[in-house]
């Protein structure tokens, strides 16, 4: 009989420096309900040793390293058909877990939810600053159930938080039944996975943070624009049985189409011309719009930084539930447009 109730399945590509820490922190506090499934996109790197050296420690670990790079998409759905667990948490390489998150979330999947969203704490690259201490502020636990109004309002108070993968745990049932390979390439498949028509039951939302997310380490930086303002919101408004408001509160259908967005954007080193170039110009008909968005995409920099820092101070004195380590762990991850 499988005792394996919770399968932790992390894909990962080039992330040795990071990889062990993340691990440590999962077999630490392993039981025998617990296996670690990994997929390696074809790492480079020391990868396959720092694995292996998690093997020798913890006999539940398989390792699965891939002769050509596939996809994040498809590395976690390798993961998670390797999977024997009723559950899978579609945890990330880089981040790490606080001490008795996989007894609070082996304790949540005894209540049968069909998915468990595992709320987080937000710290810079190198875990010095806590930049949020809860990224879904919310005091108690809250369940959702997967009939409307409560199904857009789990969409409306997670959407935005989901785009963190590591957050996921769902059914392992589920995540079989349900169509992928239509999201592979979004960066996203779980969001799709999971919104793609209502769950077939409850939704548990987590309070407590347990997991420590080490921000401005994406190994997308490069593509960020663009997953920002077509492959997010485009997969949020492909979703046909979520309200509009619901999802207008995750993203707008055409971010781009904003000014004080690009601004933005382009404060955090995210837009540049090439961006502007390949992306937007051909689909702006408007000549005086194609200046403008043109402008923000060649305007320095460190000019919006400084006013963007200004303006997010300015509203943080009137709303303290806006944060600012969007713009913080953007300088601290030392990222260039």
């Amino acid at each position: 009989m499988n005792s394996v109730r919770l399968s932790i399945c992390i894909a990962t590509l080039n992330r040795a420096a990071f990889l062990g820490e993340t691990l440590d922190t999962i077999l630490s506090q392993a039981t025998d309900e617990v296996e670690v499934v990994i997929v390696d996109g074809a790492s480079t790197d020391n990868t396959s040793e720092v694995v292996q050296s998690a093997q020798a420690r913890y006999g539940r670990v398989r390792y699965l390293r891939l002769e050509k790079k596939g996809g994040v998409d498809q590395d976690y759905c390798r993961a998670a058909e390797m999977a024997v667990g009723e559950y899978v948490w579609l945890f990330t390489d880089d981040d790490l877990l606080k001490p008795g998150a996989v007894a609070a979330v082996l304790q949540a999947t005894k209540s049968a939810y069909s998915l468990i969203i595992v709320n987080a704490e937000v710290r810079g690259k190198d875990l010095a600053v806590c930049l949020q201490a809860q990224r879904v502020p919310i005091d108690k636990d809250r369940a959702y159930s997967p009939n409307t109004p409560e199904r857009d309002h789990l969409l409306a108070d997670t959407g935005t938080y989901l785009s963190f993968i590591g957050a996921v745990v769902i059914q392992r049932a589920i995540w079989q039944q349900r169509e992928k390979p239509k999201y592979f390439g979004t960066e996203f498949i779980h969001v799709g996975v999971i919104f793609q028509r209502p769950l077939p039951g409850d939704t548990l939302m987590m309070a407590q943070p347990w997991i420590v997310i080490r921000y401005g380490n994406a190994q997308w930086v490069s593509r960020s624009f663009r997953i920002a303002m077509f492959n997010w919101p485009n997969l949020i408004w492909s979703f046909p049985d979520f309200a509009d408001w619901a999802k207008r509160k995750v993203v707008a259908p055409q971010p781009w189409c904003s000014y004080q967005q690009l601004v933005y954007d382009r404060a955090l080193g995210r837009l540049c011309l090439r961006d502007y170039e390949t992306a937007l110009a051909p689909l702006i008909k408007s000549p005086l719009r194609r200046f403008l968005t043109g402008a923000i995409a060649r305007t320095p920099v460190g000019l919006l930084n400084a006013l963007s820092r200004f303006y997010a101070r300015w509203v943080l004195r009137k709303n303290p539930s806006i944060g600012l380590y969007d713009l913080e762990a953007w300088h601290q991850s030392n990222t260039t447009p």
